[in-house]
Parts: C-alpha cells; sequence; structure tokens
C-alpha cells in the first residue's frame, strides 16, 4: 500500500495536463511569430540554429498564406520545443526594449515639434534649453514654412523638415 501511494505521488510531481502543454505550444508558436516578424538585422542578432533560422526564412515567404503560415508557425513552435529558448528570448526582450526606448524618444520629439507650432518663442526657449545644439533662426525659419503650410492646406513639407532638423540635433546629443 505504502509503494502504491509513493508511486501515485511521483506520478502527480511529474504530471502536465494537457491544457499546459497547449498553453507552452502557443507561447513557442507566438515566440515564433515574433522571430518571423523581426527585421533581417534584426534576426542576425537571436542565437538560431540552422533548422530554425531556415523555417523562419520559409516563414517569411509564407506570410500571405494565412493557413500555411499558422501550420508553419506549429512547426517553428515543434522546432524549439527540444530546444533552451532562454537566450531567444533573452535577445528579442533586448530589441523590444530598444524598440520602445525609440518610439518612446520620436514621441517626445512629435510633441517638440507640435509644441513649436502651438507655443511659438516660449517652447523655442525650453528646446533650445534642453538641445544647445539647435539654431534658433533655422527653428523659426522651419516654424514659420510649416504655420504657412498648414494655414494653405499644403502637403507638410516644413513640418517634416522640423521634425527631422530637431531629430538630428537630439539623436547627436545621445
Amino acid at each position: 500500500m505504502n509503494h502504491q501511494k509513493q508511486t501515485q505521488d511521483d506520478w502527480d510531481d511529474d504530471y502536465v495536463s494537457k491544457s499546459e502543454l497547449k498553453r507552452e505550444a502557443t507561447a513557442l508558436q507566438k515566440l515564433g511569430e515574433e522571430l518571423v516578424n523581426l527585421k533581417p538585422a534584426e534576426l542576425e542578432r537571436v542565437p538560431l540554429d540552422e533548422d530554425l533560422t531556415d523555417a523562419i526564412a520559409t516563414g517569411h515567404k509564407l506570410k500571405g498564406k494565412h493557413e500555411a503560415f499558422r501550420r508553419h508557425l506549429q512547426y517553428i513552435g515543434k522546432l524549439m520545443r527540444n530546444r533552451d529558448i532562454e537566450d531567444i528570448k533573452a535577445v528579442l526582450d533586448q530589441i523590444r526594449s530598444r524598440n520602445n526606448s525609440t518610439n518612446t524618444r520620436l514621441h517626445k520629439l512629435e510633441k517638440w515639434r507640435d509644441r513649436l507650432l502651438s507655443e511659438g518663442d516660449e517652447a523655442i526657449n525650453a528646446v533650445l534649453a534642453e538641445c544647445h545644439t539647435l539654431e534658433r533662426q533655422k527653428l523659426r525659419q522651419l516654424i514659420s514654412k510649416a504655420k504657412k503650410e498648414q494655414a494653405a492646406n499644403q502637403p507638410p513639407v516644413a513640418f517634416r523638415e522640423l521634425f527631422k532638423y530637431l531629430r538630428e540635433h537630439f539623436e547627436a546629443q545621445l
């Protein structure tokens, strides 16, 4: 009797439910989809073996074909099932954080541009205090052009130029 109870306890420790296995498989498929959606330069940073690299390259080709792409993601998940994916997850986390910080910087620059167009001299003084490499005259010229374009409902050429000018100088500070 005692022997049966001990084997029952051992069995309970090793038991993984079917639902848990499905959740793990789905997580691996999502990880595979993230890998397929990476840019080539980002994908080079991820430590992948040859089979997985080939499967991801095939996944790129199947992107437009919904059902084939879904099945291929299942295959990629199956390939990753028996591999250590912690290194892959670590690199993907780095890539995500870099993308998030880039998005944050771009949003900040968009806010500066909008503030420059709406507030005028106060915003110019504030942005010059934050970024010393900007030129006041160049800022005023770009702001003036952008306001004229907006008033005339023209394409936002100077609007974009102002953003590029801000981006160049803020990124030079980093």
